[in-house]
């Protein structure tokens, strides 16, 4: 199971010889010296608080908040993954107006993060080159959105979406108070909300090693041993050819985000080492250690020639 939003590590093992993805530090990226049976849509996947690990359940009441990805109180440049399955923790509140968004159409969902105060707030600490990251998942694993939305001067922010399919969603904000009893501290927190009409359910794509994008091939590799930490790796390369001029996206070569099938649990990666120019890849380098079971639907993006890219797997931690 995965720990708290705090907590030192995500793992992943993967059956049938599909290696592990997940992890919170960055070692290297590329060359350079700097170094998809599904959830059915409509069904709401959080449940009761404080009973953490349970699929259907908040994980992230037992976060410890404060903590970084590697265990520690104001590590620098390193950020944890947190389940973000709760509306509210340690104070800190996720709060809309709405419920239900229309189908088919661009559309705004306003939000506000309250304080232990009960009032929204407005100064956030920077994080990978944001002050707030956001994530938007329907129940099946399809759809996957990643924002960055406005906040205007009263602390209302604003998520402008892309069209949505009718179904259950969950939607997600990663921030980090720069003020208040836990300045500093990453939070992932989530809502739902319901987007009228008849869902389609889309089955998970099975497990793979590699997939392709805008003519990008993704590959994993590596083989991890259960219970061990190891060192991870994803090559991208092009009409056979390794890449080896990925942009900074986020103050890295790659962000990684993923959701697990049975409870939309999220893990997220922002990388701890600042990238140096356009000539990242063709290898990105993680440390991983084998944890929660099941099927996570995983969003690898990378920046090339301006554009972003995204590729998207399916992995089985066994």
């Amino acid at each position: 199971m995965f720990a708290s939003p705090r907590s030192i590590s995500r793992g992943w093992a993967v059956a049938a010889g599909v290696p592990a993805l997940l992890a919170f530090a960055l070692i290297a990226c590329g060359s350079s010296s700097h170094s998809e049976h599904s959830a059915m849509p409509g069904m709401d996947h959080s449940g009761t608080p404080g009973m953490a690990g349970m699929p259907g359940m908040d994980q992230s009441a037992m976060a410890t908040p404060g903590a970084s990805s590697s265990g520690m109180p104001g590590m620098p440049g390193m950020m944890a993954a947190g389940e973000g399955l709760a509306a509210e923790l340690e104070g800190y509140r996720l709060d809309s107006p709405v419920t239900s968004l229309p189908a088919g159409k661009a559309v705004s969902y306003p939000f506000t993060i309250t304080g232990p105060d009960g009032r929204p707030i407005t100064d956030f600490a920077v994080v990978q080159t944001k002050t707030l990251h956001f994530y938007a998942i329907r129940s099946d694993l399809t759809g996957y959105q990643h924002l960055h939305p406005t906040i205007a001067a009263d602390g209302t922010w604003t998520a402008d979406l892309a069209a949505l399919d009718p179904g259950s969603w969950r939607l997600y904000a990663s921030f980090t108070p720069n003020t208040g009893p836990l300045k500093g501290s990453e939070f992932v927190l989530s809502r739902t909300v319901t987007v009228p009409g008849e869902a389609a359910t889309v089955s998970l794509p099975a497990a793979a090693s590699s997939t392709t994008v805008d003519g990008y091939t993704v590959a994993v590799q590596s083989g991890p041993t259960t219970g061990m930490t190891h060192r991870l790796t994803v090559t991208i390369s092009k009409d056979g050819q390794p890449v080896t001029d990925l942009q900074p996206y986020l103050d890295s070569y790659a962000h990684l985000s993923a959701f697990h099938e049975g409870n939309q649990a999220l893990a997220h990666l922002h990388p701890g080492n600042v990238v140096d120019g356009n000539h990242g890849g063709p290898t990105l380098t993680f440390n991983a250690v084998i944890g929660d079971p099941g099927n996570w639907r995983v969003f690898l993006q990378f920046q090339t020639a301006g554009q972003l890219h995204t590729a998207v797997l399916t992995l089985h931690v066994a």
